[in-house]
């Protein structure tokens, strides 16, 4: 074994992943409080919110002011809507430059890697190689118990740079990816940390970009865009591609109105003292990188965004593991709200945020878990479905944030009729694409109502692309 691979350090983390968050609170209140109660709270808080949710649509069918207040909630989210698009995007601060010897931040790269023999040697070769003082950065990567080539790739690796580290795990190990990100953290030096998944493709100038964002004392963490490396493969990708640009918008508009910043798992960066007020990784959510954002804002913590340069990552190529991704997605999404939905309705974040919260909570979920009830309603009652206002407000926000967010990603590139017709062209198939996450949230709320849910680690397969990592943006 090479002196720099450890083995798996039973002792892991004693963090607990909403403790500091609870330190107002008697710990015999949280013990026999509602708002978090594990997998068995979650699943009646959501068949709660379900029957909550259908009963208010069917009521407000029977109610003849029901379309009045649909209209006015659409009034209220319009004015958020309208807020969001006209803000204009904070300014990224200039890249971090130094001399040779100068003390900087120190930072930790860490990738958690299960099976990911097809790209593990390219993203440490690119991690390694970063424009960064080889002294003051290292890369960490979490070998959880592969059963492939991965960690005699590895192995190979440290010999050839001396800033990697591994750290095997076990194959009773727990905790999934939050798990293994937590285990490694008492060995870790960095003051910054950054977390990849295995398929990331990272620019050579990415710390010295990111870095800087840092020097506000209130930012906690960064998330660096995400861009599709295989965006031509197919109409999945290319609506990923569309998907990321949408994000981007969102998350630099929503930023700066004072909203909710959002991490994004691969390309995150988290200051480690914020990381260790909110206790870690959460093992207990299926999608840590959604629900630390939560806990660091709830923490009073901002999370900021960097949309140049990109990381790249491969997206999904059929519709069968598009459908399990998102999913997966989705629940760790709604999870957080189940979880924490007491601290976040108590403004504990702040006016601005929790609205912001919200806003997007009843968009993104809240509709979604109501179009059954509704369309089942409408044909009933022989009319419009009467969340068609709300619907309307949310179909609006893709196809402005699309179209806006590919010209950005798209950066000084020439603009003339043709460029212009193809972002037209790219936004409504991306519009189109997006239509999938109605189905998925739908079904998300109804089956974590009645299902019980088993936490593993259920990893995205990675093939490798001999794709760069360039952005493509062929229609």
């Amino acid at each position: 074994m090479q002196e720099n691979s450890w083995p798996e350090n039973n002792g892991g983390s004693e963090l607990d992943p909403i403790s500091s968050l609870l330190s107002e609170l008697e710990e015999e209140e949280f013990e026999n409080a509602f708002f978090f109660q594990g997998l068995e709270g979650r699943r009646r808080k959501a068949a709660f919110l379900l029957t909550m949710i259908w009963g208010g649509t069917i009521a407000l069918h029977l109610v003849s002011w029901g379309s009045w207040l649909v209209v006015g909630l659409t009034a209220l989210l319009g004015v958020q809507a309208v807020r969001i698009l006209l803000a204009r995007p904070l300014k990224t601060p200039h890249p971090l430059s130094y001399d040779e010897g100068e003390d900087v931040p120190y930072v930790s790269l860490l990738v958690a890697a299960k099976n990911e023999e097809a790209v593990i040697s390219n993203l440490v070769k690119m991690l390694c190689n970063l424009d960064y003082p080889k002294t003051r950065y290292e890369v960490w990567v979490i070998n959880d118990h592969s059963t492939d080539r991965t960690p005699v790739l590895l192995e190979k690796l440290t010999a050839e740079y001396n800033q990697l580290k591994v750290l095997h795990r076990s194959a009773d190990a727990g905790g999934g990816k939050s798990g293994a990100l937590n285990q490694v953290l008492p060995l870790i030096k960095g003051d910054i940390l950054g977390v990849f998944d295995a398929d990331a493709k990272v620019p050579k100038d990415l710390l010295v970009r990111v870095i800087p964002l840092f020097n506000q004392p209130k930012i906690g963490a960064v998330q660096v865009r995400k861009a599709i490396a295989n965006a031509g493969y197919n109409f999945w990708t290319k609506g990923q591609m569309a998907e990321m640009a949408f994000d981007t918008y969102i998350q630099q508009q929503r930023i700066a109105v004072g909203g909710i910043g959002e991490l994004r798992g691969n390309g995150q960066f988290v200051r480690r003292s914020a990381l260790q007020r909110c206790g870690g990784w959460n093992e207990q959510t299926i999608t840590d990188d959604l629900d630390l954002t939560i806990r660091l804002h709830l923490d009073k913590w901002d999370i900021s965004f960097l949309d140049f340069p990109p990381v790249a990552e491969e997206g999904v190529t059929t519709a069968l593991a598009l459908w399990h991704q998102r999913n997966r997605w989705g629940e760790g999404g709604y999870q957080r709200y189940l979880d924490y939905w007491r601290l976040i309705a108590s403004n504990r974040m702040g006016t601005l945020k929790t609205l912001d919260l919200f806003s997007f909570a009843i968009i993104q979920y809240l509709l979604p878990a109501a179009a059954i009830p509704d369309c089942v309603m409408a044909i009933t009652r022989n009319r419009l479905p009467i969340l068609s206002p709300l619907t309307g407000l949310a179909l609006s926000l893709p196809l402005i944030g699309i179209f806006i967010g590919l010209r950005r990603t798209k950066g000084n590139s020439q603009v003339n009729i043709s460029t212009l017709l193809v972002t037209l062209l790219q936004t409504l198939r991306g519009t189109f694409y997006l239509l999938h996450w109605m189905l998925v949230i739908a079904g998300i709320t109804a089956r974590i109502s009645v299902r019980p849910k088993r936490l593993k680690w259920v990893k995205t397969v990675h093939q490798g692309t001999d794709e760069a990592g360039e952005e493509r943006f062929e229609f």
